[in-house]
């Protein structure tokens, strides 16, 4: 990737960007969780723990902002050996919680995080320090591959075996991005992409859930109370959000009709409620992330500091893009969260800390 220089400084309009997401992520939590929390005695519990969240993300951010992010590079292959143990330690029983058949979530003295959210983050991070130290010494892009996608398969393989295929769509599309921002030719790129597609072919076809939400996406109205139920919920929230929404606290999907309606489909009721203009708006400002987030990993300074910030920006828009293209019926569902806006600790906090280590890089830019 080439790198221009560009003064150093924070990108202002970049952190307003994702201020402004996370203050539509707290307002909708507000909104859709409390419902679900008067089952639990507390109408706002979900809302406590959300605020709780956000404040260790926050801390996050700052520490990403303030660290050297070179001290990442010299970690990456540390980080990435203990992500690994940690998502073996999710099949451990007493250590492994299951929620929903998927065992995704680790519970250490009352606090569960998982596992598979740090892992996306330590990708970004030990591939660009791979692709920025094979790249200066000049190795060949076959063993460059080889040494950085071994770990990632096999890091994707535990994922994948919660199950959560969302999960690993996004860091194999990650992977995939950062291999072309490193340079790869065009002619490993096209025998990866192929591989992939059969393998993401063989896995939906061997698998029993997987082709139940295949059938759903491609025809949910003929199973509406059962594989169909999801999107059918979700698309009638949407739709019945109009220009304008029902209003702040209005939507009736929340009421127990869509599932998962304060996280994976969190977009359905701000549709329901802010209608078409807020959705608009949201989606507007994920646009903005991206773009000026690619900014800033065109003025890095390295080409650490530009995998890096690429790889990040890669992770958080390919997420945004298959969440929205989920709940709106253009993608076979998949449990991953909207970035900053859904319900989710660790999600949040390593987002935000992503947030930081980018913010790092573009203000440590040459001038």
């Amino acid at each position: 990737m080439k790198l221009r220089l560009a003064k150093p400084g924070t990108d202002f309009i970049f952190l307003f960007v994702v201020m402004a997401l996370v203050s539509v992520g707290l307002v909708m939590i507000f909104s859709a969780s409390p419902t679900l929390g008067l089952r639990l005695g507390d109408s706002y519990h979900y809302l406590k723990r959300h605020v709780a969240h956000l404040a260790i993300g926050m801390a996050a951010l700052l520490l990403g902002m303030g660290l050297d992010y070179h001290y990442l590079k010299k970690y990456a292959t540390p980080v990435l050996l203990a992500v690994t143990a940690m998502l073996f330690m999710v099949f451990i029983p007493g250590l492994g919680r299951s929620v929903g058949g998927a065992v995704r979530w680790i519970d250490v003295f009352g606090f569960s995080f998982q596992p598979s959210e740090i892992a996306k983050m330590a990708i970004v991070i030990y591939l660009a320090s791979v692709f920025s130290s094979w790249k200066a010494a000049g190795r060949e892009a076959l063993k460059i591959i080889l040494v950085a996608l071994i770990p990632v398969i096999f890091i994707s393989f535990l994922v994948l075996k919660q199950p959560d295929l969302g999960t690993t769509l996004v860091m194999g599309g990650t992977a995939f991005i950062m291999l072309f921002l490193a340079g790869v030719p065009w002619a490993y790129l096209l025998t990866l992409g192929g591989l992939s597609g059969a393998m993401l072919v063989i896995l939906s076809l061997t698998s029993g859930y997987r082709m139940r939400r295949i059938i759903a996406f491609f025809d949910p109205w003929g199973s509406p109370h059962t594989i169909g139920f999801h999107i059918i919920q979700s698309l009638l929230a949407i739709g019945s959000g109009g220009l304008f929404g029902l209003g702040l606290r209005g939507s009736r999907q929340k009421f127990f009709y869509l599932p998962q309606h304060y996280t994976d489909f969190i977009f359905s009721i701000l549709s329901e409620e802010l209608g078409f203009l807020g959705a608009l708006g949201v989606v507007v400002l994920f646009i903005i992330f991206t773009i000026r987030g690619i900014r800033i990993a065109r003025f890095a300074r390295d080409e650490f500091g530009c995998l890096l910030a690429g790889g990040i920006v890669s992770w958080i828009a390919l997420q945004s893009i298959i969440n929205l293209y989920v709940v709106t019926g253009l993608f076979p569902t998949t449990g991953i969260p909207l970035p900053f806006i859904s319900f989710g600790g660790t999600s949040l906090i390593v987002t935000l800390f992503a947030v930081g280590v980018l913010l790092n890089i573009g203000r440590r830019a040459e001038s």
